[in-house]
């Protein structure tokens, strides 16, 4: 198998270290020592830390598709679909020890003042991931299982800033009290 690049290094090194530690706390020394490569190679590779921050953005998004795939899965009724998504979503939360949250939330509340090319990158993630999240409420609507009070991009935008709320407070917690409560009253009250 190929060795990856120096720059899929950084770039893998950068995300983890950024999620782990958050942007202002991570140095590109830490970076770089976490890629194995010498501080140099950084800026052969990147303008700056903001610029690795934007790229990590993207990588932590398409490290993410893969688990979308439930919610396109027409075998399964549109609710069941959200909730199996949001199911996985906390397992995974709950088997990071509740240390990391999600990258967007948590880059959204460090850098949304300090770095627009970020908060761009963010704001347009989280865009696209209400977006998926409202073609299946839209499902569910259809099907006559969700209410039709409510548009599904506004349901969809409320359910992410819920489970965004819910991450936040869990880390906060380390508890999985919060994720639960977010499952309850997603699924009994708000996409009922």
């Amino acid at each position: 198998m190929a060795r990856p690049s120096v720059r899929e290094q950084i770039i893998s090194a950068g995300l983890d270290t950024l999620h782990r530690s958050g942007f202002n706390a991570s140095s590109v020394q830490d970076i770089t020592d976490a890629a194995g490569v010498p501080k140099g190679s950084f800026y052969n590779h990147f303008e700056s830390k903001e610029t690795l921050g934007a790229e990590a953005v993207l990588r932590y998004v398409e490290g993410s598709r893969p688990r979308l795939a439930v919610l396109r899965d027409t075998k399964l009724a549109p609710l069941s679909r959200l909730r199996a998504y949001f199911e996985d979503l906390c397992q995974t939360f709950e088997q990071s020890r509740y240390s990391r949250g999600c990258l967007l939330g948590n880059f959204g509340a460090e850098l949304s003042d300090q770095s627009p090319l970020i908060r761009d990158r963010v704001a347009r993630a989280f865009a696209s991931w209400s977006e998926i999240v409202a073609k299946v409420i839209a499902e569910a609507q259809a099907a006559g299982t969700v209410s039709t009070d409510f548009p599904p991009e506004v349901l969809a935008a409320l359910v992410i800033n819920g489970w965004e709320g819910a991450v936040l407070r869990a880390k906060v917690d380390k508890s999985r009290v919060p994720l639960d409560q977010f499952l309850a009253v997603t699924f009994a009250k708000v996409l009922a």
